[in-house]
């Protein structure tokens, strides 16, 4: 509490950040997982009845009643919709979440800082420079753990989108296969 009455807030969003972090992680983890392996999706799309996990849902979604290659991109459209909306609504809101972790610390600084010119106008003596000391404590232990906060923060933030991406790309790379394999390319 040497931070003031804004380490609180503090504490609260950095739990809020890492927690909303690591559920991310767990659930492009299972997503990948259920993706299964590259190696097997070919096997799959020639035999779609033996498709195994989400890719075998979205391979025998993708090839059931397909006539057009515009009807299987846009049923992998449709996937990619339902499967990333919801990690890249959860990524924006903990990037905000990042955001905003210095600036909390800048606003314990301010206060900290606040307090240090209400000493300095106090007077003089040695209780003004306990008082002092204390304003300029408290502002740079606020700065410091917003800081401290945040930039572990970012660099979740950026493992979340690469993992978010090799969906993405695995799906691509399904998509390509299938319209290989369908000839509707």
């Amino acid at each position: 509490m040497s931070g003031g009455w804004v380490m609180i807030p503090l504490v609260l969003l950095a739990a809020l950040i890492y927690t909303n972090g690591i559920q991310l992680l767990l659930t492009l983890k299972t997503q990948a997982s259920e993706m299964g392996q590259e190696s097997e999706w070919m096997k799959w799309i020639y035999n779609p009845k033996s498709a195994t996990g989400r890719a075998g849902a979205i391979i025998r979604y993708t090839q059931e009643n397909v006539s057009q290659a515009k009807h299987v991109r846009r049923r992998f459209e449709e996937i990619r919709q339902s499967m990333i909306h919801n990690i890249e609504r959860r990524l924006v809101f903990l990037n905000t979440l990042v955001a905003a972790a210095p600036l909390m610390g800048l606003l314990g600084t301010v206060i900290g800082m606040l307090g240090t010119f209400a000493a300095i106008s106090s007077g003089g003596g040695s209780e003004t420079a306990a008082k002092v000391a204390e304003g300029i404590s408290e502002a740079l232990i606020t700065t410091q753990t917003g800081l401290f906060i945040a930039l572990p923060g970012i660099f979740l933030i950026l493992i979340v989108r690469r993992r978010k991406h090799a969906i993405e790309a695995a799906l691509a790379r399904i998509e390509a296969m299938s319209l290989t394999k369908l000839k509707l390319d």
